[in-house]
């Protein structure tokens, strides 16, 4: 069962994902988030949309439904600390989508514009906090521990938990 920070956690990100506010989360909402990413990123679309609308069908395959509630995705949060490789694999997708450079690291403003396109609206977050070595970017791998932080961590001291801000 979800905790109360997995909870406040997955509502901040599901409540940003809800494009028509309707308490469900759908093929649209996948769509739309995708659309807001490339309006503000531009560049790969099919990229970006492969990584969304992957995550779409993933998300609606194991609840087995079209509309997925907050408690479908708590669900599947449940069981991420069991599998940590599947939440290591999409942080290798996400990673590659927010690396608009191509450079092999997550700079402050490509990590602006992911909090942007997820939220809808630019987030509070700390840069710094999440950088673990310091140097003014993310390194694939920290940027792996701070999504498996965020998405199968419950630790609300873990620099992850506020990878959309805080929470």
């Amino acid at each position: 069962m979800a905790s109360d920070l997995q909870r406040r956690k997955v509502a901040v990100v599901f409540g940003a994902m809800d494009a028509n506010g309707d308490g469900y989360l759908d093929e649209t909402d996948f769509r739309a988030l995708t659309a807001r990413w490339v309006s503000l990123r531009g560049g790969d679309e099919e990229l970006l949309s492969g990584v969304m609308m992957g995550w779409w069908a993933t998300l609606s395959a194991a609840s087995g439904r079209d509309q997925v509630t907050i408690d479908d995705v708590l669900g599947i949060v449940d069981a991420l600390p069991k599998t940590p490789e599947a939440v290591t694999d999409t942080a290798d997708a996400m990673f590659a989508a927010v690396d608009e450079d191509r450079d092999d690291y997550i700079s402050p403003g490509e990590y602006r514009t992911m909090i942007a396109a997820w939220l809808g609206h630019d987030g509070v977050t700390d840069f710094a906090a999440l950088d673990s070595d310091g140097d003014g970017r993310l390194s694939r791998e920290e940027f792996a521990q701070l999504w498996l932080e965020f998405w199968a961590g419950d630790d609300a001291e873990a620099p992850g938990t506020h990878v959309f801000g805080p929470v």
